[in-house]
This record gives C-alpha cells, structure tokens and sequence, in this order.
C-alpha cells in the first residue's frame, strides 16, 4: 500500500513534469490538428506545414535537453503529421545542441492530401533562441552575430549552408524549400541569399525574421514616420552615389541587383518589434515610387547607411542581413495578447488568422 510520502512524491513528480512539458510542445494541444490533408498549392497549408516543421526543431533540442525518447518523445508528431520524416539534425559544433533539421516528404500508401506530385520533397528548418537549458548561451552568441552582421562568420552557418548545399546538389533544387523563425529564419534567409548569388533559388518561409535598424515603424505618427525615412533615404542614397564615384569599397549594390530574382516569404507582426520594420521597409520604397521618387529609393535601398558611413571611415562592413530585394510580404492582423503571441513560432498556424500578404518586386 503506498504511504503519504509515495503519494506526495509522486504528486511532485507530476508536478515537475508538467512544468518541464509546455502545452505547446504537444502537437495534439497546440499543433494544426486541423489541417488533415495537405493542399500544396494553399498558400495557408504551406505556411502551417513550414512552421509546424520549425516547432519540431525546437522540440527535438527539447526532447534532447530533458531526455525524452521513444513514446516520450514529443517532437515527431510535428513533422509525421504532414507525411515527414526526419531525415538529419544539424548540431552545432560548438555545444551539440540541435539547431535544424532536414526533413524528408514520405507519405504512405494511403495519402491522398492534395496535390501529391507537387508536394516539397525535403524542408530545411532552423529554430529561433531557446530560452532555457543549455543551448541559451550559444543562441546569445548567434544573436550578437546578427547585430553585427557575422552571421555568416559562424560555424553554426557553415554547418547549415553545407547541408543545404548536399540537398541540392543530391537533390535538386525545385522540390527544396528552406524555413525559420527569428534567429532560425535569419539563417534561412542568409542560406537563401547565399545560394541565390549562384543562381539557385530556394523556396523560403521566414517566421519573424530580424530587421535591425532603429525602431521606426512605432512611431504612431505617419507623416513623422515618413519624413524620417524620407530623410534617410535621400542621405543614403547621396553616400551611395558619392561612394560609386569615390570607388569606396562597397559591393551591396551588384549583390541587390543580383538577388532580386529571389522571392522569400516573410512572415511578419506589427507588434514585434523584432521583424516589424519590413512592412514600413517596404512600403516606403512604394510610396517613394508614387512620389516620384523612385530612383532615389532604388539606390538608397540597396544599401546600409551605417554600413556606407563606415566605407567611407575606411572600415569593413558586411553586407546587413535584411537588405533584400524582394518578397512575398504577409503582417498578422489579429491582435497579439504579448510580446510571445506577436513573436511565437505558434500564431502562424491558427485556423483564424487573419493576414495581409503583397508580392515586393524589385526591378
């Protein structure tokens, strides 16, 4: 007969696993259960499948943190469900924490969820900064490279890009498609423009993905917040014209240029301001265009003023992350209840979501 002592450990140990399992590691609880056959082609199941196989990243460095395997397991029910299976984890060099996967499209006999022979093949997918257990350190690290514009220094992205160079020269490049969100989907994005330099272009579904520059998009008046990016734009496309004719060391321009082809999709939240400045970055390059003002906006947005005044102080500048041509730009309308809802990996596979999405092409 179990005594009061086996009943309040075990109630403790109840207690303690329910803190270590968060209702939205559970694929069932939080996952889109709804989403029972895939359509291939709807733009709203492709972005659900994308995240979905982000979440089971950092699930997977979960199960890998708290020792769940087997049956205990939560993270493949994230990729099963769409007819994945796992077919390699990337792992940091530096701490053997999981930070992505590859995942294979292997469905059963028995699937017939929509356009099967157009379904992606293999997804490539990055997870964002864990906040807890041991891979926090080395995400704050990765962070900090992103600041800085060295991501791209990293062994954790020379792990990926080799990775996503073995899929495509193994696989092709047509049924490949690269995903993250925050720090993940800066990887996929740098992968992605690393590969679009040489003429591959990659699928890309980017969660959150970090535009560093100051905070403007939260200014609530929009004639100020158009007359600072007015004004900036005019300095900065100055600096990039007097640094062509300088013969300053800046490459951004041909690099622009040669990656517009490229069409990523970005997944952004007005309310996060992690990621919010593409939706004024963008539409400000329109608004320059309807003024009449497009060649100025085309030159300056091809380049960093930051990055151009440093040129011109002598100094190196990697090329910023966020400077891209194109896009397929979709905000999240619905409210967030907090910094988590308007960040999270999670509201981007809600039945209810409400979304604005506009196609960005430079020319």
């Amino acid at each position: 007969m179990a005594t009061s002592n086996d009943i309040v450990a075990a109630t403790k140990g109840q207690e303690e696993l329910s803190v270590l399992i968060s209702e939205r590691e559970i694929f069932d609880q939080c996952g889109p259960v709804h989403l029972t056959a895939i359509d291939w082609e709807n733009v709203a199941h492709q972005r659900s499948v994308a995240a979905s196989l982000v979440q089971g990243v950092y699930i997977l460095e979960r199960d890998k943190q708290e020792k769940r395997k087997g049956s205990q397991a939560l993270a493949p029910p994230w990729w099963r469900h769409f007819q994945f299976e796992l077919y390699r984890v990337l792992i940091d060099d530096v701490d053997s924490c999981i930070f992505g996967a590859i995942y294979k499209f292997a469905p059963s006999k028995s699937y017939f969820g929509g356009s099967k022979d157009k379904s992606q093949r293999f997804v490539i997918a990055f997870r964002g900064t864990l906040t807890k257990g041991d891979a926090f350190s080395r995400d704050i690290q990765l962070d900090i490279h992103i600041l800085r514009n060295g991501l791209h220094q990293t062994s954790r992205f020379e792990t990926a890009i080799q990775a996503v160079r073995h899929v495509v020269a193994t696989f092709g490049s047509s049924s490949i498609w690269l995903t993250g969100h925050s720090l993940g989907a800066a990887m996929a994005m740098l992968a992605g423009k690393t590969m679009a330099k040489t003429g591959v272009f990659l699928d890309a579904f980017l969660f959150n993905p970090p535009f560093l520059s100051a905070p403007i998009e939260r200014i609530k008046d929009q004639k100020v917040k158009h007359g600072i990016r007015f004004a900036t734009s005019v300095i900065t496309a100055g600096l990039a014209f007097a640094a062509k004719h300088k013969n300053v060391n800046n490459q951004s321009g041909d690099t622009f240029v040669a990656l517009s082809a490229w069409t990523p999709c970005l997944y952004v939240n007005p309310s996060d301001p992690i990621c919010a400045e593409y939706i004024g970055y963008f539409e400000h390059r329109e608004k320059m265009d309807t003024m009449g003002a497009g060649v100025i906006e085309k030159l300056a947005t091809q380049h960093s003023l930051g990055g151009l005044v440093l040129n011109f102080m002598g100094k190196e500048c990697d090329e910023p992350l966020h400077l891209i041509p194109s896009a397929n730009l979709t905000v999240n309308l619905t409210p967030p209840s907090d910094f988590k809802g308007a960040h999270g990996i999670h509201q981007w596979w809600k039945p209810d979501l409400l979304v604005e999405s506009k196609k960005h092409q430079f020319t």
